[in-house]
């Protein structure tokens, strides 16, 4: 906890590793429960409830939430967590299954309480300090950067690393070309945020306050597909998780009026369309109508972005700035600021 509020930006890792599984298709959901709380103990957050389905594990904690697949593992933590804590004992326990880390890419928005953030989060430059001290030295490929905006409070910061295998990998043609959205929102409306509070002794679990929250906020609708897992925090926050086939998405809330925050984030494919681009986008902004919204796209495609653009604009906000840039283990990244028109 923040001495100010509650810190709601997330840092998100998310590593990819190659090698030799012994139990095919397996791989890192080998991993029990147990090593999992052994590793979240060390970034300071627990698991709340979880899921699976045929192609990864997802788990919402108690700040955030974590999704294991075969080869690759995905931790977003909001708070004072210390994610980049969990770097070292992934890779030992990965060892021991016969993996090996090829690719890690760590981004974060600016923090709202900055000053509030321990070892290793306390800037930027001290979280790439760590990463380079923690990797391997075969994950050669590395790139460093600040990506800012014309919104002081709102920029995106990015590092990458990667090896050469999985560097020659990113670059093979595909047939449909995926993206990932990180999408921070802020000055969320004050009507809307009010449904992510509990009500005093509601007789209600975190699982099934989590349920109703769904339901009343238009969540559920975002993607009719996707299977559920969501919680509601005491006395308010709400995380969910959703699972549409290998596809995640995931959704966190910090309510409080003065440092209020949600955040989006989902894969998808541009072979879906630019329909389901701009349908998803809309449903989000039409959830929390936010004051002010960033949203990073990870696309080999810059077409994405601009779809993005005209999805966001169509629902009443404007697009106040955009950053490109390009990274080895992620190709290239966007990152777009938008305001209401209001403001």
């Amino acid at each position: 906890m923040a001495a100010s509020g509650f810190e709601g930006i997330e840092k998100r890792l998310e590593l990819h590793f190659s090698g030799d599984d012994p139990m095919t298709g397996i791989g890192l959901r080998q991993l029990d429960f147990q090593t999992l709380e052994e590793i979240l103990h060390a970034v300071q957050c627990t698991v709340v409830s979880s899921v699976g389905n045929h192609f990864f594990d997802s788990y919402v904690l108690s700040e955030s939430s974590l999704f294991v697949y075969p080869h690759k593992i995905i931790i977003k933590t909001c708070g004072t967590t210390q994610l980049l804590k969990s770097v070292r004992p992934l890779i030992h326990y990965s060892s021991i299954l016969g993996l090996s880390l090829s690719c890690c890419k760590y981004s974060r928005g600016s923090f709202i309480f900055p000053k509030s953030q321990p070892y290793p989060h306390t800037s930027f430059e001290q979280e790439v300090v760590y990463l380079q001290n923690v990797l391997p030295k075969k994950l050669c490929y590395k790139k460093a950067s600040l990506m800012p905006s014309k919104l002081a409070t709102h920029a995106w910061h990015v590092f990458s690393a990667t090896d050469e295998a999985h560097l020659i990998f990113m670059q093979e043609p595909s047939p449909c070309t995926n993206f990932t959205f990180e999408i921070c929102m802020t000055e969320l409306d004050s009507v809307l945020a009010g449904k992510f509070f509990r009500g005093p002794n509601d007789g209600k679990t975190g699982d099934s306050a989590g349920k109703l929250m769904t339901e009343m906020t238009g969540i559920g609708k975002i993607n009719p597909r996707a299977h559920i897992c969501d919680f509601a925090f005491d006395p308010c926050g709400y995380s969910m998780n959703g699972l549409d086939g290998e596809k995640y998405s995931t959704i966190h809330v910090t309510p409080e009026e003065g440092f209020s925050y949600a955040s989006f984030e989902c894969v998808g494919s541009v072979c879906e369309g630019g329909g389901y681009i701009g349908d998803v986008l809309k449903k989000v902004v039409q959830v929390f109508r936010p004051g002010t919204m960033s949203v990073s796209t990870t696309c080999n495609s810059r077409e994405v972005a601009a779809r993005v653009a005209k999805a966001v604009e169509q629902v009443g906000m404007n697009c106040r700035s955009c950053t490109v840039d390009e990274f080895p283990a992620a190709g290239t990244v966007v990152f777009q600021t938008f305001t209401t028109r209001r403001t």
